[in-house]
């Protein structure tokens, strides 16, 4: 029976192209797709999945690079009533395994280039680029003919089976940055609630030319963008990745206005070569998040182009993942902060007694909203630690203000215990990210017999000179290289002694996951010993 409130994570697909048939919906490489034609593809994928023996709430893990393909795959899912699990196309080994296991993948849709990764014992469907792909399928009709029969309901074509809006369409994986990865188990209704909340916070319109880049499998540029804009009709690109050159062509030749990218590759589009010269004032919308925002970075990108308008959008993947956002008219005087809940999300700041703290005071993160996951799949222990006394606790530690904003100072796991004195690390990174020979930097605290734990930075050296006129080797004036106690003194120039660090150590590049998180506990495993 059809139920009347239905509202699916494929509806949002389906009443677009009802809206808006003969819009293009999705451009990847050669190939693009009306409103209607991808509608029709996904009924169609859809079938393939549930003729190839699955069932609803069986599990699909999808191990891909960006494609149109990966797009299809994630919504046949949710539209047979599968359970998406997109996994990191960079994951080997036990990590991989390790995903595909927990989570019960019944199958792996996956690019015919990784495919020899996946473990002998799973089963696995090419994605595209086979013969048998699904995309090859679906673009030569061997599935669609009779796709508008079943969506009408045709019993004879086999009928797809009405999906109830709270089951379950995605299990979202933590990036797993100071624990191994859990599950965050999605429903159609939180993620449905959550495109809502990003339409109406980052002012999506279906004028707008997004380009999509990051990878698909993160929830941020899949849920706060790719699905949001289809939901208001726009015309959306799919990159294979965050090429500056591909981007700035793009935006140059007209056909991108709008862009969501972590701090790492706005850092990196800010220190191209062509970024100060190229015809960019195409460009309206700039989105950054997935980490923190350099300062400095920020009022470098704003100086040369005055009249982006920039958001930060700042969440988790357990809140579908967009939590706050600071608009464009909301950066002056508050650049460092992370904005004020969206549409769907309530947000408090509370101490470890769970007491919500007076302005001013920091303390952890919780938050109430429809958006939310409904738990950590297979993990009754963690689903209840998260969730205490009727919140979900992030594990983000922040300052709120009297106007309702929301500053992040840290991580909770982040926070250092030097000589038994709490230190926030991205104080001490603001201010090193300050020093003209640093281009990238991460603090953590490692063990010390004297301070328990060192405050220790790990620092990227600029390689054009730190002024963009390419001085090269890190050296600012194309002199001497900054070294370890150049960046402690200036650390403790601005800083209390306790707080400046106690080591540097240099890097050629921070180990990051895709969505520009840099994975601390792997640089505590590098520097760990003292």
């Amino acid at each position: 029976m059809t139920r009347a409130r239905s509202n699916t994570v494929d509806g949002v697909l389906r009443r677009s192209a009802r809206r808006v048939p003969e819009r293009t919906a999705v451009r990847y490489g050669d190939r693009s797709w009306t409103y209607r034609e991808l509608d029709d593809a996904v009924t169609a994928a859809a079938r393939v999945l549930l003729a190839d023996g699955l069932r609803p709430g069986d599990r699909v893990a999808s191990y891909g690079h960006n494609s149109d393909a990966y797009l299809i795959g994630f919504l046949a899912c949710a539209r047979a009533g599968l359970v998406h699990v997109p996994v990191n196309h960079g994951l080997t080994g036990e990590d991989l395994a390790y995903l595909l296991d927990q989570s019960g993948s019944a199958l792996v849709l996956t690019d015919v280039a990784l495919a020899h990764r996946l473990p002998k014992s799973v089963r696995s469907m090419p994605l595209h680029d086979a013969p048998d792909g699904l995309v090859e399928r679906l673009v030569a009709h061997e599935a669609v003919g009779d796709a508008e029969a079943v969506a009408a309901g045709d019993d004879a074509t086999g009928r797809l089976a009405e999906v109830p809006d709270d089951a379950l369409v995605q299990l979202l994986y933590t990036s797993g940055t100071t624990a191994l990865p859990k599950g965050a188990m999605m429903t159609h209704r939180a993620l449905v609630h959550e495109y809502t909340s990003a339409i109406v916070a980052l002012d999506l319109k279906e004028t707008d030319r997004p380009l999509h880049s990051l990878p698909l499998y993160h929830s941020a540029q899949m849920h706060v963008f790719l699905l949001p804009y289809l939901a208001v009709g726009a015309e959306n690109t799919i990159l294979d990745g965050p090429d500056p050159d591909r981007i700035l062509a793009l935006v140059e030749a007209g056909l991108a206005d709008s862009l969501f990218a972590p701090p790492t590759v706005w850092i990196g589009l800010s220190h191209h070569p062509d970024f100060a010269t190229r015809e960019l004032s195409g460009l309206r919308k700039a989105y950054y998040g997935a980490s923190i925002m350099p300062v400095p970075v920020l009022a470098r990108l704003r100086a040369r182009l005055p009249g982006l308008a920039f958001y930060n959008c700042f969440g988790q993947s357990e809140i579908g993942p967009l939590a706050t956002v600071l608009g464009p008219d909301e950066h002056e005087g508050r650049m460092d902060s992370c904005g004020r809940p969206v549409l769907f999300v309530e947000a408090r700041v509370v101490d470890e007694a769970g007491r919500e703290v007076p302005d001013g005071t920091r303390g952890e993160v919780v938050y109430r909203s429809p958006q939310l996951c409904t738990g950590y799949w297979d993990k009754p222990d963690e689903t209840a630690e998260a969730f205490r006394d009727g919140w979900f606790h992030s594990g983000d530690l922040a300052v709120r203000d009297a106007a309702g904003y929301f500053t992040v100072v840290d991580r909770v796991k982040d926070v250092i215990n030097s000589g038994g004195v709490l230190v926030a690390s991205r104080q001490v990174e603001e201010v090193l990210y300050e020093h003209p020979q640093v281009a990238e930097v991460a603090v953590i605290g490692l063990p010390d017999e004297r301070w328990i734990e060192a405050v220790t930075a790990v620092v990227v050296r600029r390689t054009d000179g730190g002024d963009g006129t390419g001085g090269g080797d890190g050296a600012a004036d194309g002199g001497s290289v900054v070294g370890e106690q150049e960046l402690i003194e200036a650390a403790r120039a601005r800083l209390a002694p306790f707080k400046a660090p106690k080591r540097v150590m240099f890097v050629d590049a921070l180990p990051r996951n895709a969505s520009g998180k840099v994975l601390k506990r792997e640089l505590r495993e590098w520097f760990g010993t003292p």
